[in-house]
């Protein structure tokens, strides 16, 4: 097949863009670039995930000002946790959910009060928060305690997508979920491997941490990524959309760029605050 010489370089061009936005927010040694970038991305994922909900659900009431606040909202989160510091960040975070089982009810019991579509959108926004702007709040988290964590998160899940589907191209025979049916088990297993022997010899070259520490954040970061791409796959499979959105043309949107970081976010902060 003859290469598409427009398309490649509007594809080349969008990602030439999108990498020196992310290395800019993710190497300069000031934390406000990373927060920066971090608000960012929240809010041109929120972007893509109410869209998908609006064509998933239809019909939801969505009040024209329910995006806009809860956008504002989840900025607002953001950057109180990282204006209070990690230590103050993580104590208001577990704050949070112990306050849920109070907070949810009343929440259900205000909507009542409107339609049942109101009440879904609601619920469905304020799933946004917790499915996109907890793992950024986490993020922060992460680079308040050490600027190379979430670098490396980031470095392993594009090492374990890019060799998931070279290896996939290569010998992958066996689908590995109908939800989506160009991944295989070959691809995905090359992909958790080859990241896993990176970050040992990266882990064994650095000592910044335990090496086993890094080998198993790979694991995790390739198992919880995997999983991010499947579950935004199945929303646009849902909303019966190719792409989540046209942020980057020939990319697809915020969301299909960042969906196995929403996922393996959480995932690495709990091993990092545990285990390391």
């Amino acid at each position: 097949m003859a290469l598409n010489m427009p398309t490649f370089y509007k594809r080349t061009g969008s990602a030439i863009v999108f990498g020196a936005i992310m290395l800019t927010g993710l190497l300069w040694p000031l934390e406000w670039p990373f927060l920066c970038l971090v608000c960012l991305i929240n809010v041109l994922c929120l972007r893509d995930y109410f869209r998908l909900m609006q064509k998933i659900d239809k019909e939801s009431l969505w009040p024209g000002w329910l995006p806009p606040v809860i956008h504002a909202l989840s900025l607002i989160i953001i950057l109180t946790f990282s204006l209070r510091g990690y230590d103050t960040a993580e104590a208001i975070l577990w704050g949070i959910f112990r306050t849920l089982p109070l907070v949810v009810p009343v929440l259900m019991m205000v909507c009542t009060l409107f339609k049942r579509t109101a009440l879904m959108a609601l619920m469905q926004s304020i799933g946004g928060l917790f499915y996109i702007t907890l793992p950024m709040i986490l993020l922060v988290n992460m680079r308040l305690h050490d600027m190379a964590l979430p670098i490396a998160l980031i470095a392993m899940i594009w090492i374990n997508d890019t060799m998931a589907y070279i290896v996939g191209s290569f010998i992958g025979k066996t689908p590995f979920s109908p939800i989506s049916p160009k991944k295989t088990w070959e691809g995905t297993a090359g992909g958790a491997l080859l990241t896993i022997i990176a970050a040992a010899v990266y882990g064994y070259l650095s000592h910044t941490y335990r090496m086993v520490d890094w080998v198993m954040l790979s694991l995790l970061t390739a198992v919880a990524g995997t999983l991010g791409d499947l579950l935004e796959s199945k929303l646009k499979r849902m909303a019966d959309v190719k792409d989540s959105g046209n942020m980057m043309p020939g990319h697809g949107g915020a969301l299909d760029r960042f969906d196995s970081l929403i996922v393996a976010a959480p995932v690495v902060f709990v091993y990092v605050n545990w285990f390391m």
